[in-house]
């Protein structure tokens, strides 16, 4: 057999999605045909360039003994060939399509492999070698025979094999390039992996069996019915044994069933029987339609609460195994996540099945993207170029056929920041000719010319506010249509915030049918050196930095505090009351499950401390339906303090997602107000000889007024504090220029403050401190007066500053900060237990909590601002009480907000001899500026006289364990 050196001009940069590959067609996980898994350890060489080794590997007898050995499914940039690339939209290399630079890795796998025993006769029946996903193109070989090649990383490809296969010893070779013409439709913002990272499986295909089939499993709401078809290639009979249903295929039947939606995924196990083969379906029974105006499932419109999800595990990219996509699922379900757009391509199939089993709405996205040909006004987009139109299609095509017989998945997306062309309108006919039961989505098409929804990503409070109400303006089509943020609150770093605004929002108007949080995981790769590692970290000479580390969740898959926030903002359940109240008032805020599966109680805390607890009668609140529901009487002989009600909504019973217990929602209603610290200035300022007042248990510095020590706890440093080591969002994106209030504080200089005394005045029963805090450079300062008095056990510090000059930006933070030489264990009373700032404050509940100073650290991929507890009434920590007039915000570090503010990876930050404390009276908000909005104005820390209180005393450590 002859073999010929493909010239890099050949096929991988042909605009074509390939050759040789079988038609797309439905996934499914196993049928009773015999099957052969050939993932595992490949042979692997890596060649610099497209054309630097022939194709004599792909022959019968080639010794690879001393190639590598890599892990299929996986990315050989991951496992030490090569190194990745990040980058957000712009293409790391030259922009000149089709063509794609000689420089281009490519990688020869080599696997060897024999027939399980029993396999069919090889001659009788046909086989098909399929590859659920390879980066970013491929050619196969099979015992010497060319099979092909094919484009489009995200999609299956199979090849017919039967007449190739062997008993033992069958070659398996497959040349697989970086870069190809593919390429250029797959710039999806994350990181550059080539390889075969989802599976290769060869399948045996009966005689007779179904090459193709599509479940048709439609629900009438009015009558409680579901009508199904299952349509096939060839002649089968449809069984589904719980329904009494025994029909040919195209036979259509109609009877009574249980709706499927992502509240109640209702499956039905069935069985389509063809010559030679037996498939498992798996049916839900549901209708989408666009009407008035609205998404309805079932008859009803929903609200999507939803993330975006790009696959990622920081170990193995985008190759995730059956666990880690489960864990995915469980872990949105158990945060109230109801809905998953598949950004930005299809996922591996059997996420799909664990979206039908567990209930998740799903916008399954096309594996298309040009963003980089933003650069240049979008000219030779792709998608408006007739030469890349089967390209387009064939990824469409695959796309639909590979999930059509999903019941998750309710709406097709063309893809995502592709500009706007006649490519993209052929894909929606086609999608629409094929299957008119799902809306197809597309956000970057103003017009709406081919889309049935309108799509935004990241428009702020206020437009999405008029679009709700309708005077968004726009075509008329796109007036007519519902509308989502296909994303929203960009989940970047510290943050999101104005989660809870927005939700508002969605719940206010009918048209605003939810959002897509952008994103659900940060792609950090593991890296002992750096912690997680982000663009810049492997060299690249064009990177994106840490913007690819945008997610609710860690790469570790730890929830983020954001994430715990978003949890907390999407309730199922409202529960609310004013103060005071009797009342709280239970609303079922499902579109399809009442409250029957939640279980209600209550608790009666008084300075934190529950003091007692019992379980609540709520009535089975159908869907959008609300009661007030009367609280027992406060227990008698409770202690006197500040007091609330808790009222959680947990499972009742245990569910495929979470245990009974679990708890979806809670709120708490405030019943007294809280005591305020007070403090009678009595002790006097003494002067001794050493240079040392003392007032009450506090000792200062006499020619400073410097705080040194209470009682016995030495202090040191304590002073006016206004910066925080900027986050994300704080940093902002390079085109809102006017939200990037990092840049704003830093260029006033507001992280290089300096402290002048003017004044320190030993009063009759007062030590006063004078200063005025400004940074170098400016005009611009804070007037700031340091007030002790002290009853002679507890010392009073009241903090009054006054803005002077031209201060046209909100502060960052505006507290005092001190340092204590020990502390470990912290306790406090407020908000808790995790991190929140005025916009991420939805999560947090008053209560008693403790923490080790290490653990109120989160361990954000990039270091920033992080850690505050808000709310705080007192917290002791380092032989401190510290009690706040009013409520403050406490964050405690091992390191200086400097230092934290220089770090660029959390092995930057190492532990030093002080406990750094931060008491703040008001921090800014926290927005989601990395990509969307700032903080809205209400969030916004205001340059203005301001008064603020501590009161320190002496305390026991708290423990900490």
């Amino acid at each position: 057999m002859s073999f010929h050196t493909h010239t890099h001009t050949d096929y991988v940069q042909d605009v074509s999605p390939g050759s040789g590959a079988l038609p797309p067609r439905a996934w499914y996980a196993s049928s009773d045909a015999k099957s052969l898994s050939l993932n595992g350890n490949w042979r692997f060489r890596l060649s610099s360039t497209a054309d630097a080794e022939d194709d004599s590997f792909a022959a019968e007898g080639y010794d690879a003994g001393d190639w590598a050995q890599i892990a299929v499914p996986g990315h050989w940039v991951l496992q030490g060939h090569g190194s990745p690339i990040y980058t957000n939209h712009l293409y790391p290399f030259p922009v000149d399509p089709p063509r794609v630079p000689t420089e281009n890795p490519t990688g020869d796998h080599l696997r060897v492999f024999d027939l399980p025993a029993h396999w069919p006769d090889l001659a009788e029946g046909g086989a098909v070698l399929r590859f659920d996903g390879v980066e970013s193109c491929a050619r196969v070989w099979l015992n010497g025979t060319d099979l092909g090649e094919f484009k489009g990383s995200r999609l299956p490809h199979e090849f017919a094999v039967g007449h190739l296969l062997k008993a033992a010893g069958n070659v398996l070779a497959v040349r697989v390039h970086q870069w190809s013409a593919g390429s250029y439709l797959e710039d999806q913002d994350q990181w550059w992996l080539p390889g075969i990272f989802r599976d290769v499986t060869l399948l045996h295909r009966p005689a007779g069996a179904a090459l193709d089939f599509f479940v048709h499993a439609s629900y009438d709401h009015l009558a409680g019915t579901g009508t199904l078809r299952v349509d096939s290639d060839v002649d089968g009979r449809v069984t589904v044994s719980e329904l009494g249903i025994d029909i040919a295929t195209g036979e259509s039947v109609t009877m009574p069933v249980e709706a499927w939606s992502a509240e109640t995924p209702r499956l039905y196990e069935g069985t389509l029987a063809t010559g030679g083969e037996r498939v498992p379906l798996r049916i839900g029974f549901r209708t989408v339609d666009l009407s008035d105006g609205l998404i309805k499932v079932n008859g009803r419109p929903v609200l999507f609460k939803g993330v975006n999800r790009h696959e990622w595990h920081p170990e193995r990219g985008r190759a995730l195994d059956l666990e880690t996509m489960r864990e995915d699922v469980l872990l949105m379900k158990r945060h109230n996540v109801n809905a998953v757009r598949t950004s930005h391509y299809p996922p591996h199939p059997a996420f799909l099945d664990l979206c039908d089993a567990y209930g998740l709405w799903v916008i399954d996205e096309c594996d298309l993207e040009t963003h980089g040909f933003t650069e240049q006004g979008w000219r030779d987009n792709p998608v408006d170029d007739d030469r890349w139109t089967p390209a387009l299609l064939d990824r469409a095509s695959r796309m639909v056929e590979r999930d059509k017989n999903h019941p998750s998945v309710v709406i097709w997306s063309l893809g995502n920041e592709a500009g706007t062309g006649r490519g993209l309108t052929a894909m929606a006919e086609w999608i629409k000719d094929r299957d008119s039961s799902r809306p197809v989505h597309y956000e970057g098409d103003p017009t709406c010319r081919d889309t049935d929804i309108y799509s935004r990503m990241y428009a702020d409070h206020a437009e999405v506010e008029r679009i709700g109400r309708g005077l968004d303006g726009g075509t008329l089509k796109r007036r007519q249509l519902p509308f989502i943020l296909c994303e929203f609150a960009h989940a970047m770093g510290n943050g999101p915030g104005g989660l809870a605004d927005y939700q508002r929002l969605f719940e206010s108007y009918d048209r605003l049918q939810g959002g897509f949080v952008w994103e659900w995981i940060d792609h950090g790769i593991a890296y002992p050196e750096l912690g997680f590692a982000y663009g810049g970290d492997f060299g690249e000479e064009l990177h994106d930095g840490n913007f690819v580390c945008d997610g609710l969740l860690f790469p570790d898959r730890r929830p983020s505090p954001g994430f715990v926030e978003y949890k907390k903002v999407i309730e199922p359940v409202g529960i609310t009351g004013a103060f005071g109240e009797a009342t709280v008032r239970i609303t079922n805020k499902q579109d399809f499950a009442d409250l029957s599966a939640l279980a209600f109680s209550w608790s009666y805390e008084v300075d934190g401390e529950p003091v007692e607890s019992g379980t609540l009668a709520v009535p089975g609140l159908a869907p959008g339906e609300s009661a007030d529901v009367k609280l027992p009487a406060p227990p008698a002989g409770a202690p006197a303090g500040e007091a609330h009600w808790t009222v959680r909504a947990a499972l009742a019973a245990d569910t495929p997602w979470a245990p009974k217990d679990h708890v979806v929602a809670w709120g708490q209603i405030p019943v007294s107000e809280r005591r305020v610290p007070t403090v009678t200035a009595t002790a006097r300022p003494a002067v001794g000889d050493n240079g040392v007042i003392t007032l009450g248990p506090g000792t200062f510095d006499a020619r400073t007024g410097a705080l040194t020590a209470v009682g016995d706890v030495p202090v040191s440093g304590l002073r006016l504090d206004v910066w925080r080591a900027t986050t994300d969002n704080d940093d902002g994106a390079p085109w809102q220029p006017d939200l990037r209030y990092g840049l704003l504080w830093r260029g006033l200089g507001l992280h290089r403050m300096r402290h002048r005394l003017d004044a320190v005045e030993s009063g009759e029963h007062a030590l006063t401190v004078r200063m005025r805090v400004a940074p170098a450079a400016r005009e611009l300062g804070l007037s700031t007066v340091y007030r002790w008095t002290s009853d002679g056990n507890r010392l009073r510090l009241t903090v009054s500053t006054v803005p002077e000059g031209d201060w046209t930006v909100p502060l960052p933070r505006l507290g005092i900060r001190f340092g204590l030489s020990t502390a470990d264990g912290v306790r406090w009373y407020g908000g808790g237990p995790g991190e929140a700032y005025p916009d991420t404050r939805m999560a947090s509940a008053v209560g008693r909590w403790q923490s080790t100073v290490d653990d109120l650290q989160t361990p954000y991929v990039r270091p920033q601002e992080n850690g505050a507890r808000i709310d705080v009434r007192w917290a002791e920590l380092g032989g401190l009480r510290i009690e706040g007039d009013p409520a403050f915000s406490l964050t405690a570090r091992r390191w200086t907000t400097e230092q934290l503010d220089a770090a660029t990876h959390l092995t930057d930050l190492t532990s030093g001899d002080t406990v750094w404390v931060n008491l703040d009276h008001g921090q800014h908000g926290i927005g989601s500026q990395s990509c969307g909005p700032g903080p809205l104005p209400q969030y916004h820390l205001r340059a203005e006289p301001a008064e603020f209180s501590f009161v320190f005393s002496t305390a026991p450590a708290p423990e900490t364990s």
